[in-house]
């Protein structure tokens, strides 16, 4: 069995409602993981997800940690999350880096995937911000330094440009569009298996002993819309995705 692990995918919403002279305010948590989970549970596999707020403290910590998991995927959530737990930020406690932790992991044979999002690669305004740490240095994209959002509210289809086992079971398919993706740059090393204009889509990429892979738009809304998540392809490009990077 493939066991998974989902970090991020999570976010907690604050609403002011103005009713006239008065107003309140309301809050939710809420994930889009859902679609992804299922997809991947479906294949026998099985899915931990630790959403955003738990990552800080609850993300392991050494590589024996890790090694609970033949996959970590990183879904919109930032590097800073990794950087500062509490015992760093509040307690000025000094701390293993996880980021470095978790690409030696990947190296020593573990599988990666990062999805893209408005808080994965660098992100909304910068703030994302893994350009330049030890998680960009295995994956088979170079991160830009600023912004790297592309949206695209008129839709773009991704094109398939070789075979490979994440793909080979719906090239042949019509593919829906998306709706934006982050904006990176394929390493010499790495296998672009399928772009979105002349940007990667969906890229691999082997780092010693393990295995990375990157699919740069959301796995859920908005980038990622309901006509994408509920198309065939789909469920079929995630578990062929989180397959690979088990080496299975």
């Amino acid at each position: 069995m493939i066991r998974v692990l989902v970090a991020g995918e999570s976010w907690i919403t604050t609403t002011t409602h103005t009713k006239g002279f008065d107003h309140f305010t309301s809050s939710a948590f809420e994930t889009g993981v859902g679609d992804f989970k299922r997809a991947l549970e479906d294949m026998g596999m099985r899915v931990t997800h630790m959403p955003g707020h738990e990552v800080a403290e609850e993300f392991p910590w050494t590589i024996e940690e890790l090694n609970q998991f033949d996959v970590v995927v990183l879904s919109d959530i930032g590097a800073n999350t990794f950087l500062l737990s509490r015992r760093t930020w509040v307690d000025g406690v000094a701390v293993p880096n996880r980021l470095a932790v978790l690409a030696d992991w990947v190296r020593s044979g573990g599988g990666l995937m990062m999805a893209g999002g408005y808080m994965s690669f660098q992100g909304i305004d910068g703030r994302a911000r893994f350009h330049g740490t030890d998680v960009e240095a295995v994956l088979p994209v170079q991160i830009h330094a600023a912004d790297d959002r592309v949206e695209v509210p008129e839709g773009v289809v991704g094109v398939v440009r070789q075979s490979h086992a994440v793909v080979d079971s719906v090239r042949d398919l019509e593919w829906p569009p998306l709706l934006g993706y982050n904006r990176t740059i394929a390493r010499p090393d790495s296998e672009v298996i399928v772009s979105a204009g002349d940007d990667p889509l969906l890229a691999v990429r082997s780092v010693g002993q393990g295995r990375s892979l990157v699919w740069t738009s959301d796995i859920a809304p908005h980038w990622c819309p309901r006509g994408f998540t509920e198309w065939d392809g789909y469920a079929e490009i995630m578990k062929n995705s989180v397959a690979w990077l088990a080496d299975t």
